[in-house]
């Protein structure tokens, strides 16, 4: 343990600690701009500078660590002068169109400049046109109102491992952009957004797309359908002042019938469909002596992944379709028949966490056409939900529609990383020993760490699980099962959970902004009690699942299963030459 003084208030911190967290500790806030803590400390922005006493160094906190005896002073007049002068000029290079811009209230160098009491501009404008890059369809790049903090750069390259991002030029001339200035559909990234949450202004973001879901909403001849993923319902509250991980899934239905939706369905309901295809699916596999060991394919950022730097293992990745997709195919399907509701009428909106989302629905159509036309974002919702001037802390609470509205515990917990892993061994135990897995709460592949490993027991048959979060961290597995295919052996594992993003959709690119860990932890928790309080746990219970089955798709994996709930993947030729 170190100890040091803060101001004068005496702090004990673990050794290699830095000085802005010891300062948190000894309850003092040094602001910061370019420092985020899923990211190792840059200390580009210069904003967090302090003092040791007894020197004349100035010391930036985020990336100083804490030593014994350590006299730090945070704040003073020089200090304060120091801090208010790096945010003028970096206003100075920041256009001022705080009214038009998406983190209106929201935005990191906006929050700081009203804290120091800045009213004029000092420095000449030093702003660069330079052009929006939009190429995607997903995500937007507006190097326009780049600050250049590094946080995109970062997070792309340490924390998804993906590179699709890097600083190009030098000094004033200084951009961030993908390689060689190309546009951001020819690099290789995987639209998880994970750059837009980082980012601490409004220099990225996702393409709006709420004017084409209210005006389906208001066209008679389209009957509009929406769904809501998992992990939505543990963070749309943070945008109206709730506390993360507050569940608030009735508020949600209530809202969006009151946005005009005709039909209200949940995304968890897929999540449960999937389980039974994809569960079955790893079960076949084993028993039969198929490719393992088998990826978990509900995530679209790390579709994109595999299709880009492991091609050669697509014939391990399940070919389930994520849950989103399988809800839109069954809703144009079996719920319009079931309805009696023309298909090419229906408009199906899902809610998700996701940027990444917004890109799957563009793969191409199956036997049910598009199953998803739009996505919208948790704070694509919220903003709409704002403006029509619904009262959300305070709504009433209602229910989804059925019958493709239900679902269990397992399908809630596919927001979380090892929720896909728990939620297929709660039903993969079923199918294999015919028996009830007594502990449905499968703790070895919770939490945070980064690569989880374990072995569960099918009733004397071992299956050997990995559970990774974080593109980056997927690397090491993916090269130990790429090694083990070219040896023509078989890795040590038959079941792999992998999530883009870090804690897994509750940190998705398309939630609310300001994500750490605690917040992460918050969510997390908030989706393993919904879990809990569900009375049925396991995807094989669901009512609606086992009808589905018996009226329509026949059993899991079955030829109209296929046609519906399954597809395929192929290799895309980002960066192939250098892979």
């Amino acid at each position: 343990m170190i100890h040091l003084t803060i101001n004068g208030i005496p702090v004990e911190v673990e050794a290699g600690t830095s000085v802005l967290e010891a300062a948190k500790k000894a309850g003092v806030r040094i602001p910061t701009l370019c420092y985020h803590p899923d990211l190792k400390p840059f200390g580009s922005c210069g904003l967090c500078v302090c003092k040791q006493e007894g020197s004349a160094k100035i010391l930036r906190a985020c990336a100083t660590p804490c030593a014994e005896g350590m006299r730090i002073i945070t704040h003073d007049d020089e200090l304060y002068e120091v801090r208010k002068t790096i945010i003028e000029l970096t206003m100075s290079t920041h256009p001022t169109s705080c009214l038009t811009c998406v983190r209106n209230n929201k935005c990191e160098l906006q929050k700081l400049a009203i804290e120091y009491g800045i009213r004029e501009q000092p420095f000449a404008p030093r702003i660069k046109e330079r052009v929006i890059d939009d190429s995607t369809g997903v995500i937007v790049l507006d190097p326009y109102k780049c600050i250049k903090c590094g946080r995109c750069v970062q997070v792309c390259q340490q924390l998804q491992g993906v590179y699709a991002l890097e600083f190009i030029g030098r000094g004033d001339g200084t951009s961030m952009s993908p390689a060689a200035s190309l546009p951001l559909n020819e690099s290789p990234c995987i639209k998880c957004g994970q750059c837009i949450t980082h980012c601490p202004v409004g220099a990225i973001y996702e393409v709006d797309e709420v004017s084409p879901v209210m005006k389906a909403i208001h066209n008679p001849d389209k009957i509009t359908v929406v769904q809501m993923a998992p992990a939505v319902r543990v963070a749309l509250g943070e945008e109206f002042g709730l506390e993360p991980g507050e569940i608030t899934t009735g508020k949600i239905y209530t809202a969006l019938r009151r946005l005009g939706f005709d039909y209200v369905f949940d995304t968890n309901f897929g999540a449960d469909l999937t389980i039974m295809e994809e569960g079955s699916e790893l079960v076949d596999r084993i028993k039969n002596k198929g490719v393992l060991p088998q990826f978990t394919s509900c995530c679209p950022g790390w579709i994109n992944y595999i299709e880009e730097y492991y091609p050669d293992l697509l014939d391990n990745l399940s070919s389930a379709k994520s849950p989103m997709m399988m809800q839109g195919a069954i809703t144009k399907t079996y719920w319009a028949e079931k309805a009696g509701i023309d298909p090419e009428k229906i408009f199906s909106v899902a809610i998700m966490p996701c940027t990444a989302k917004k890109d799957e629905i563009r793969r191409p159509i199956s036997a049910a056409g598009k199953d998803v036309d739009v996505v919208l974002t948790t704070r694509e919702l919220a903003r709409i939900i704002s403006q029509y001037g619904i009262d959300f802390k305070n709504l009433e609470e209602s229910e989804a529609d059925s019958p493709i509205g239900e679902y269990t515990g397992a399908g809630t917990i596919f927001g979380v990383t090892g929720g896909v892993m728990e939620a297929a061994v709660r039903t993969a135990y079923k199918l294999v020993t015919d028996k009830e897995l007594d502990k449905v709460e499968v703790d070895a592949v919770r939490g945070l760490e980064e690569v989880k490993k374990g072995t569960v027991d099918f009733d004397g048959t071992s299956v050997r699980v990995a559970v990774i979060h974080g593109m980056a961290n997927a690397k090491e597995i993916l090269e130990e099962v790429r090694a083990a295919k070219k040896e023509g052996k078989q890795a040590p594992y038959e079941f792999i959970e992998i999530m883009a993003c870090r804690g897994g959709c509750i940190a998705g690119g398309g939630q609310p902004i300001g994500t750490d860990d605690e917040v992460r932890k918050q969510r997390t928790e908030g989706l393993y009690t919904d879990d809990e309080k569900c009375t049925l746990r396991r995807s094989h219970e669901n009512p609606s699942i086992k009808r589905i089955y018996k009226d329509y798709l026949g059993a899991p994996l079955s030829h109209k299963s296929h046609e519906l709930l399954h597809t395929s993947f192929s290799e895309k030729n980002v960066y192939k030459d250098i892979r």
